[in-house]
């Protein structure tokens, strides 16, 4: 909106007329509002010209406007709708102001329709540059671009579109410029800082903030990046320390600002303690702070809520890297848990677009996307030359450390992946079937059959605890350790009379007393296998239990 003057300017005998006046009190200007920022003051002043019954449509511009500065988005709104849709006769200049509104209420359709009707400006193709970047129509967002010219409100315009297609370094490069021209234009630091942030460079990011935060140690932006940055370098207590001050400060404001900035904190401490209060703080944050709906969606995951996680992500059309990531993994877990291929194929496509892309392919989430992509190939060998390149930084990581001994044991480097294995703490992780079964295969593959029938006797009787029985009784059996394998199968057929069972325990224990012949296993060892066998009532067992007696008798052990 153009600046005009609200009332017309003072005569030149305005000084006498003032001195002769004596204490009489003088109403501020709109003006000096206005040269101060001053947006509360300024709308407090016209709401009292209003009052006082000076109701005019140029007060009600500047009320929409103060209003709009104010962050105050919905009064703005009203304040321009009565301007244009419900005026006979609209100036053209206030459909620009209403299309602002819109686009500030996340009413883009809305903003669009009323942007068309507004004559044609700078501010205007500014506005369906932005649209078109909303909208994803890659054609009308390089032809507004275009359109911009190389003056201060257009560059920050593209700036900002480059930072919100992850294009940072291209974002910092344009405030850079104009900061070297405008060393004045203090709140571009924040802007650059930010950039920085995304790029996971924290201590470039705290350095450029600083500069910021030196003549504004209150802003609540720049306080709240702070403490996230002291999240990423230090950890959770540092980052809620930064903003204890800002808390107390915040406590009691009402302004639109503010009580964005009251979300924004809020939301911040959820993720600093861990999801603490996460179902109390984020449901109602998730049309607000984009964030707040990943951030759910993380906690949800953690939580083995995957359904919850899956509908809160399923009609996200992703645009950035970490939305990208998160519906590949979502949709990773949906594909785990119902077996669904085409939710696992789904999540393939997604990481390989971000580890694939120029922006992503060199950092460490993009490797990681490489090689969960390459993890749900089972293409191991790719896997591990993913998270090799990546693995100084996750040395106490349990899930990197769980994936990567996964990948390891599956390429058959068992005594690496055992290691690693025994690594984790996690005890989630080290309850589930698939840790579990993972490591009493390394066990059993590095001779060690013992330490994996351990892990079958500290499980509860289930479906899973059948499973490793079985898992237990063919490796041990492929592998020559026959004592072990005999037991489980001996364990396996008493709670199923399945043949094979029956099968798998006579070769076990067939082997094993070639083995004591041999002299390679203890000859105390016959009392074990007789005991085995006797507890199967098949007519073969009493063959077989004559000719180890009869060995026994012949070479004095007594059985």
């Amino acid at each position: 909106m153009i600046l005009s003057r609200a009332k017309p300017a003072l005569g030149p005998n305005a000084t006498a007329q003032a001195s002769s006046s004596g204490n009489k009190k003088v109403l501020p200007k709109l003006e000096d509002f206005l040269k101060k920022r001053d947006f509360t003051g300024a709308i407090t002043l016209l709401e009292f010209e209003r009052s006082s019954g000076n109701t005019n449509e140029l007060n009600d511009q500047w009320i929409g406007y103060c209003a709009f500065h104010l962050g105050d988005y919905k009064r703005a709104l009203l304040e321009f709708e009565k301007l244009t849709v419900h005026h006979k006769n609209p100036a053209p200049e206030n459909w620009i102001s209403l299309a602002c509104c819109y686009f500030y209420l996340g009413m883009y359709p809305e903003a669009e329709e009323a942007s068309e009707k507004a004559p044609k400006s700078p501010l205007r193709t500014r506005l369906f540059f932005h649209l078109a970047h909303k909208f994803n129509d890659e054609k009308r967002l390089m032809m507004h671009h275009q359109q911009l010219e190389d003056v201060i409100e257009d560059q920050l315009s593209l700036a900002s579109i480059h930072y919100l297609r992850s294009h940072y370094q291209e974002a910092i490069d344009i405030y850079k410029r104009i900061l070297l021209d405008n060393r004045e234009y203090l709140a571009l630091n924040v802007y650059v800082a930010l950039c920085y942030y995304k790029l996971d460079y924290y201590d470039v990011s705290q350095e450029v903030l600083a500069v910021y935060l030196q003549h504004y140690p209150d802003s609540p932006i720049a306080i709240n990046l702070k403490a996230c940055n002291h999240f990423r370098l230090y950890n959770g207590k540092a980052a809620e320390q930064e903003l204890r001050a800002l808390q107390i400060y915040l406590q009691d404001v009402t302004s639109s600002p503010l009580t964005f900035a009251q979300d924004l904190v809020r939301h911040n401490l959820v993720v600093f303690r861990g999801g603490e209060g996460a179902l109390q703080v984020l449901p109602p944050l998730v049309d607000v702070i984009p964030e707040a709906r990943l951030n759910l969606v993380i906690y949800y995951l953690k939580q083995d809520e995957v359904q919850e996680a899956y509908s809160l992500l399923k009609d996200l059309e992703p645009t950035v890297p970490q939305e990208y990531i998160l519906k590949g993994v979502v949709n990773s877990a949906i594909g785990q848990e119902t077996g669904s291929r085409e939710n696992l194929k789904i999540a393939q496509q997604y990481f390989q677009l971000v580890g694939g892309s120029a922006s992503e392919c060199d950092t460490i989430p993009g490797r990681q996307c490489m090689a969960s992509c390459f993890f749900l190939l089972k293409q191991f060998d790719d896997v591990l030359l993913y998270l090799n390149s990546i693995k100084s930084y996750f040395y106490n990581d349990d899930t990197f450390n769980f994936n990567y001994a996964q990948a390891k044991a599956a390429v058959g480097d068992y005594k690496e992946a055992e290691e690693v294995f025994l690594l984790i703490q996690n005890e989630k992780i080290k309850n589930d079937y698939v840790f579990l079964s993972w490591l009493a295969r390394c066990y059993i593959m590095n001779s060690k059959p013992r330490l994996a029938w351990e892990l079958y006797l500290k499980m509860e009787t289930s479906a899973e605890a059948f499973s490793l029985l079985q898992l237990i009784a063919n490796d041990c059996y492929k592998m020559g350790q026959f004592y072990y394998a005999a037991r489980a199968f001996d364990v396996l057929e008493r709670l199923d009379p399945n043949p094979e069972y029956w099968e798998g325990k006579r070769g076990a224990c067939v082997g094993m007393f070639q083995m004591i012949i041999a002299g390679k296993e203890p000859k105390d060892s016959l009392g074990d296998i007789l005991q085995l066998l006797r507890n199967t009532a098949n007519p073969q067992v009493e063959g077989i239990i004559r000719v180890i007696k009869k060995w026994a008798k012949d070479n004095h052990i007594p059985v």
